[in-house]
């Protein structure tokens, strides 16, 4: 009896003793585990509104910016010391290409090197639905694409607009006519398929003087606003048409209720140089009544995009293969030269000195990249720059791109200091390896060009508003309201960069050159850019629309 007394209070004691002690170990287990994932300290904070920056710390936790501030006394896995230089929201490029890009390497170096953590994708091309065998993808519709991505991983986040033109070669081919009741049915459920598979709202690229079926992209354009999408346009020639071209543009807003975005405003040909106010008031006539007309812009004077473009419609109707036997048709190619929109689109895309050979896909001409068409016509000892061409886009099958010295610095600047005009890039999130040929250096430098020559040595634009226009204003335009800015509770995408170096590297002529100055990019609150090197972390992920009923992959 005595010894059972004894084993009873030595249980009472062990116990009472373990009850004391456990929240004692408890607590020192927890402190031991640091706070959190990882603190930003001492960095100039430019938050994305386009306020004045502020001294002060993040912690992230969980992919979240979770404190900002001045934090003292906390842990973290890793604390980056930003002392010096500048911590801003990720870049969110609104204009990219990088559909295929990112699947041959999802690194995406060349704007992830930029402080670039989110890429829309979508123009008179997009990921999906593509019905295509000659297209040669492995996919058809955005969520196969979108899981083909996550395969292998991509280092920053994608939004995907489907796009208006492969909504209608998937439904009609390469017939340019009216469609029909019935396939205009098939369209707006092609649309409303796309939607709830993710994309984000509906792209389009526009011939000279705009769409050519306006009720139809307007009947679309409707779908996509169902979805709580907006719609952006290459509106057209950007030349000699654009009044009419942004008409049209106004016109798709009213009618269908819906936020149009304009790619790359700007006005090409020198002809037209001094003209862009015109369309800037257009626009803003636009915005006084109601209308949520906004635009986007890269910081260069030239283009990049396939000859194909200079030539007629009627050349180019029917699709690719086509083309190319017309081209190789002596008399399409009379008719061709003689073509006034042959001449006037050639004229607006910088005339035959303005006009540079980047890359021929079939014959790959490396002795020719680079030069002008002129230049081209000399060394082949052509008395006509334009049967250059002809003869040039003969012998590639109509597949040679290129850039065009068309635009004015003056322009440009103009351009850039509207409030409603973010930057973005018309480019491709690519390596050093992966792209042939000369891409346009925008593929590398568009948004830290701005940093360094626009705002440090120009002084066109404030460093908070240059990264207002990279953050907070795309995430407006796209109706997103987790990121692009620095906030409690958003997603813990940054850029941290040195305001006193960041730079582009490239030019016209040497376009393959990495950025400098973005010492750390972070995408879902993992580094994935560290002291300016790519780690091989691919943290990205695409954001899908609000159509999509999982809103995830």
């Amino acid at each position: 009896m005595l010894k059972r007394c004894f084993r009873f209070l030595w249980i009472v004691v062990v116990l009472t003793t373990f009850a004391a002690i456990f929240p004692l170990l408890s607590s020192a287990q927890q402190s031991s585990s640091p706070e959190y994932d990882l603190i930003i300290r001492g960095g100039q904070i430019i938050d994305g509104s386009g306020n004045p920056w502020f001294s002060g710390d993040v912690a992230i936790r969980e992919g979240l910016i979770v404190e900002v501030g001045t934090i003292r006394d906390a842990s973290a896995r890793r604390v980056i010391d930003a002392t010096g230089l500048v911590v801003a929201p990720g870049f969110i490029d609104l204009h990219g290409h990088s559909t295929n890009a990112l699947l041959t390497d999802g690194n995406g170096e060349s704007k992830l090197r930029q402080g670039v953590t989110l890429e829309v994708i979508g123009e008179g091309e997009s990921a999906a639905p593509t019905n295509d065998p000659a297209e040669g993808r492995s996919w058809e519709t955005f969520t196969d694409y979108f899981s083909e991505l996550m395969q292998d991983g991509i280092s920053m986040n994608l939004i995907a607009h489907v796009s208006y033109n492969q909504i209608r070669r998937a439904v009609m081919g390469y017939n340019e006519g009216l469609a029909t009741p019935a396939e205009l049915e098939q369209m707006r459920q092609v649309t409303a398929r796309s939607m709830e598979q993710g994309a984000w709202g509906m792209a389009s690229e526009f011939p000279s003087g705009g769409p050519t079926h306006i009720d139809e992209v307007i009947e679309l354009a409707k779908v996509v606003a169902q979805y709580g999408g907006n719609f952006t346009s290459h509106t057209g020639s950007e030349g000699f048409e654009q009044e009419a071209e942004l008409n049209a543009a106004f016109r798709i807003a009213e009618e269908a209720q819906i936020p149009v975005h304009t790619f790359h405003l700007k006005v090409r040909s020198q002809e037209n140089w001094g003209t862009i106010r015109k369309f800037i008031d257009q626009i803003e006539a636009a915005r006084a009544r109601g209308l949520d007309i906004t635009a986007n812009q890269y910081p260069y004077t030239a283009m990049n995009h396939g000859w194909a473009e200079i030539f007629p419609l009627w050349a180019r109707e029917g699709g690719p293969e086509v083309f190319a036997q017309r081209l190789n048709d002596p008399a399409a190619r009379e008719r061709i030269k003689s073509d006034p929109d042959f001449h006037t689109w050639s004229e607006e895309h910088g005339g035959w000195d303005g006009i540079v050979l980047g890359y021929a896909a079939h014959t790959q001409r490396t002795e020719y990249e680079g030069m002008s068409i002129r230049e081209i016509a000399q060394l082949r000892g052509d008395s006509d720059p334009a049967d250059t061409c002809l003869d040039l886009m003969a012998e590639e099958n109509g597949r040679i791109r290129g850039l065009f010295h068309t635009m004015s610095e003056e322009d440009v600047r103009l351009v850039m200091q509207q409030p409603w005009v973010a930057v973005a890039s018309d480019g491709q999130a690519i390596n050093m390896e992966n792209y042939p040929g000369l891409p346009h250096p925008r593929y590398y430098g568009s948004n830290v060009r701005v940093l360094g020559h626009y705002v440090r040595e120009e002084r066109v634009l404030s460093l908070e508003d240059a990264v207002r226009k990279m953050t907070s204003l795309p995430a407006q335009i796209l109706g997103l309201s987790d990121r692009g800015q620095i906030r409690e509770g958003l997603a813990a995408d940054l850029a941290i960069f040195d305001p006193s170096t960041v730079r582009h590297t490239n030019s016209f002529e040497n376009p393959k050159s990495y950025a400098e100055g973005v010492h750390y990019t972070i995408v879902n609150g993992v580094i994935v850019i560290d002291d300016g090197e790519h780690t091989g972390a691919r943290p990205g992920r695409p954001l899908l629309g609000r159509g999509n009923a999982a809103n995830g992959v």
